[in-house]
């Protein structure tokens, strides 16, 4: 099998691992005696919903809605005695939320306050529900919720500190969804978060939140962000108290809810090195929480690549170098160029490796989608720069522009495979022949 190929498998064996398909049923409860409620948001939402209804009892009752984004929907199954889908799924904006997601929000949470002792709130969390479950406190719009997110998502913030300002404008984030509900609550969570906490996953919507409007007006000063003024007079007020905090670790509602991580991006980089060991490859993990600027981390496994191929330290070829983890990009000024952190990462690669022999690399994220364009990510060679200096392309002005994606799309590089429907963060691997 050539590198491209073998590049490209270990990526399917990935999120082979995290298809909801496979990793939801095992986790499934009995009915309770009353009726079973299913929620949830994110890109794994409609798959991990479809598992459910597949090998959820006919005569149990059950129904739900959840919320996934735009082209990551699936047709459920349809209740023919009241002539409606079990569970709907409803699609809506992301990474910046919409209107959308705020009307299913607002029905979600509408429904879980009807809920009893007897009945469950089965609730499938996946990346991505952060935008998609978004119900914004009184006083603040869904136009100021998109400009807020808008700036964060530019400046650099790590996911956590988005989503620590973004539990803090929220009905029903950050533990607010199970503070209304009287039913006992079990959440399986796809984690596409660094450190795996549910309280960081699509917002924790039934977890715990040990952040406080404090920590979300530290992250906006941080970042400079100039948030709408009703943003800022909601997390003053709760820095105040003049608002109520969000539920934090300990707090009694908990007593009857479980968090429960099914997938995780260790699992997945598991599962490549398993596929390259079977092929005769060793394989190291090198951490499923890689964070940082995308083209710094570049730097940092460029030097390890060429150390191995220099010195066979610490490792010799081959050898399958994995990782996951979410980089960031930070966007300076006005730029007009196109691309996900995942390209980016591969761009800045290309460029640190200078065209060294025997050096191959993939770098996707497991959803599908790298950023807002249509690819997953993309692959390099060692011969990459050498086709596109025959197409005239100047990387080094690419990147400055962030415009990995037409430079990986002009050499037919991209790694195009459409939504997967789950999403465990990043999946990166540099192989060495």
């Amino acid at each position: 099998m050539n590198p491209h190929d073998l590049l490209l498998k270990s990526f399917h064996a990935a999120v082979a691992a995290a298809d909801p398909l496979r990793i939801v049923p095992p986790h499934l409860p009995k009915p309770p005696k009353g009726k079973t409620l299913v929620v949830g948001a994110g890109k794994a939402a409609a798959a991990m919903a479809q598992a459910v209804e597949r090998h959820w009892p006919q005569h149990a009752p059950l129904e739900g809605w959840v919320i996934t984004r735009y082209g990551h929907g699936l047709e459920t199954e349809k209740n023919t005695a009241k002539n409606k889908r079990r569970i709907e799924v409803i699609e809506a904006g992301h990474p910046v939320p919409d209107e959308a997601g705020e009307h299913a929000a607002q029905k979600i949470f509408a429904e879980v306050q009807k809920l009893g002792a007897d009945d469950l709130l089965l609730c499938l969390v996946s990346g991505g529900g952060s935008s998609l479950l978004s119900l914004p406190v009184d006083g603040v719009s869904m136009r100021d919720l998109k400009s807020v997110t808008k700036d964060l998502l530019h400046c650099g913030a790590t996911i956590q500190e988005i989503n620590t300002v973004r539990k803090h404008l929220s009905l029903i984030q950050g533990g607010r969804l199970a503070a209304v509900c009287r039913a006992p609550i079990l959440a399986l969570v796809v984690s596409d978060v660094t450190g795996d906490d549910p309280t960081h996953i699509a917002s924790g919507p039934c977890a715990p939140d040990p952040t406080t409007f404090a920590d979300a007006l530290h992250i906006v000063a941080r970042y400079q962000i100039n948030a709408p003024s009703a943003v800022m007079q909601t997390l003053l007020a709760g820095k105040t108290g003049q608002r109520a905090e969000t539920p934090k670790p300990g707090d009694a509602i908990f007593k009857n809810v479980e968090n429960r991580v099914i997938a995780t991006a260790h699992n997945s980089l598991v599962a490549a090195g398993e596929f390259f060991r079977a092929r005769g490859i060793p394989a190291v993990i090198l951490g499923d929480s890689v964070t940082g600027e995308a083209r710094e981390v570049a730097k940092v496994y460029a030097a390890l690549a060429q150390e191995i191929r220099q010195y066979a330290h610490p490792w010799q070829a081959p050898v399958a170098l994995i990782s996951g983890g979410e980089t960031t990009v930070t966007i300076k000024g006005d730029t007009r160029g196109k691309g996900g952190r995942n390209a980016e990462f591969l761009l800045a690669l290309t460029l640190e490796l200078n065209g060294a022999s025997n050096i191959h690399s993939l770098a996707c994220d497991t959803d599908g989608i790298d950023g807002s364009e249509n690819n997953a990510g993309a692959i390099l060679a060692p011969d990459t720069l050498q086709h596109a200096a025959k197409l005239g392309l100047n990387p080094a002005a690419m990147l400055a522009n962030h415009d990995a994606y037409t430079f990986f799309e002009q050499l037919g590089n991209l790694v195009t495979t459409g939504p997967t429907r789950t999403n465990v963060n990043d999946y990166r691997v540099i192989l060495m022949m």
